[in-house]
C-alpha cells in the first residue's frame, strides 16, 4: 500500500443469478454495465463478478450440446464478450473483476487441455490483468467434463496505490499461496468463486476469512447463484457476497466488515452488496505495527517436523 492509496474504499459484489436467461452476448454485456451503474451509484470504485458468471451463456447456447463441450462453446463467446465490455471501465470511472470465463490458449500446448478458466481485472486505466485458476477441482480437471488445465502464475497488480491479486474459489481454500503471496503485503484479495453446495460456500468464505487473519488484508469473495437455463438438470449454486478483515479491535472485532448470506435460488439478477469504506488505511496502520498479535510474513523455515 502506498502512500497515495484511499484511507477508505468502497467495493460492489454481484452475486450473479444465473437461472436468468440471456439472448445473446449483447444482453449479458447490457446486464454488467447496469450493474456498473448500481455499484456507481452507491459510490463503488470496483465491481467484482463471481467464477464462471459465464455459464449462464450456455441458456443461449445450441440444442443439446453436451459436457465436454460447454468449455470450448463458452472460450468461442469469450472474445466477444470481452470486447464488448472493454469500454466500461472507462467509461464509468470505475474497476471491473469480469468473474472468470474459459479461455483457450494460443498456441494450444502439444499435450492436455488447451483451455484454462481466466479471470479479467479490467481498469480504468486500460489495463487487463489476467489470472488463471490455479489449483482445479476434480471436475474442472475430469477429461469427461469440462477438462480445463490449471494456471502457473500469481499476478499482483497495483491500483489506486493498493495491491490487488485475484485467487479463484479452490485457489483461496490453499495457505501455500497465502504464504507466497505474504511478502508483498497484499491489501485486496478478490475471490470470484461456484460453489454448488453449502459445504463448498463454507470452505470458500471460511477460508477467505483465514486469508485476511493470515495477511491482514481485506478479501472479497462472491459466488453464483442457482443454475443456468438449459433444457436439460444441472447442478444448482449456493453463494453469497462477504468483505473480510483482519480480527482487529479497530476494525470491528470479528473480521466481517460486510455480508449478504447463502441462498441457493434469487428472484432477480441477484444480490449486489455494496461495502462501503473498506478501512484500507487502518489496516496499514496495524500492519504496520499496531495489529494485537500479527506477526507479519511468518514463515516456519525454522520449524522442525518431528514424527513420534
Amino acid at each position: 500500500m502506498s502512500e497515495n492509496a484511499p484511507d477508505k474504499l468502497t467495493i460492489a459484489l454481484w452475486a450473479v443469478n444465473l437461472t436468468r436467461p440471456l439472448n445473446g452476448i449483447g444482453a449479458w454485456a447490457a446486464a454488467v454495465e447496469a450493474q456498473m451503474l448500481r455499484a456507481k451509484a452507491g459510490g463503488a470504485e470496483l465491481l467484482v463478478l463471481p467464477e464462471y458468471m459465464s455459464e449462464q451463456w450456455l441458456s443461449f447456447a445450441p440444442e443439446g450440446i453436451g459436457a465436454t463441450e460447454e468449455i470450448p462453446w463458452m472460450a468461442a463467446q469469450a472474445e466477444a464478450a470481452l470486447e464488448a465490455i472493454a469500454p466500461l471501465p472507462a467509461r464509468h470511472g470505475m474497476a471491473l473483476l469480469a468473474g472468470t470465463l474459459p479461455v483457450k490458449l494460443e498456441p494450444a500446448p502439444a499435450m492436455g487441455s488447451a483451455y484454462v478458466n481466466r479471470a479479467h481485472l479490467l481498469l480504468p486505466d486500460g489495463r487487463v490483468v489476467r489470472q488463471d485458476k490455479l489449483c482445479l477441482t476434480p471436475g474442472e480437471k475430469d477429461p469427461e467434463a469440462w477438462n480445463l488445465r490449471p494456471g502457473e502464475c500469481l499476478q499482483v497488480v497495483t491500483w489506486k496505490g493498493l495491491k490487488l491479486a485475484t485467487l479463484i474459489c479452490l485457489d483461496i481454500e490453499l495457505p501455500a499461496l497465502a504464504a507466497l503471496l505474504a511478502p508483498e503485503r497484499p491489501d485486496l484479495i478478490l475471490v470470484p468463486s461456484m460453489t454448488a453446495k453449502l459445504s463448498g460456500y463454507a470452505r470458500v468464505f471460511g477460508c477467505a476469512k483465514a486469508r485476511a487473519v493470515e495477511l491482514q488484508a481485506a478479501v472479497a469473495a462472491v459466488g453464483v447463484i442457482g443454475a443456468a437455463s438449459t433444457n436439460k438438470p444441472r447442478e444448482t449454486n449456493t453463494s453469497g457476497c462477504s468483505v473480510f478483515l483482519p480480527c482487529e479491535e479497530s476494525l470491528g472485532f470479528v473480521g466481517l466488515h460486510d455480508e449478504i448470506p447463502a441462498a441457493d435460488s434469487a428472484e432477480d439478477e441477484g444480490p449486489l452488496l455494496i461495502a462501503r469504506d473498506i478501512p484500507f488505511g487502518e489496516i496499514h496502520r496495524l500492519r504496520a505495527g499496531g495489529a494485537e498479535v500479527w506477526p507479519g510474513a511468518w514463515s516456519a523455515e525454522h520449524v522442525t517436523l518431528n514424527l513420534n
